[in-house]
């Protein structure tokens, strides 16, 4: 729970149908959907600071960016 999203809330961000989302999560393993559509879920989560980690010997995986140090 990264970012605290709904699907309706990936589904909003992302562009792709809500029925669609929900159809993904059903299903276990490696996503099977068209390019296109993981693109656009890939995309909204990195735009809400997601960051996806290549496999490095422990496994892939996701991690929130760090946010920027505000200034006094």
């Amino acid at each position: 729970m990264l970012l605290r999203w709904e699907q309706k809330d990936l589904a909003e961000a992302s562009g792709v149908s809500l029925p669609s989302i929900k159809r993904l999560e059903t299903q276990p393993g490696p996503l099977s959907a068209q390019e296109r559509t993981l693109s656009e879920l890939r995309k909204a989560l990195e735009k809400a600071g997601v960051q996806f980690i290549p496999e490095n010997g422990g496994g892939a995986g996701v991690r929130l960016a760090k946010r920027a140090k505000r200034s006094k």
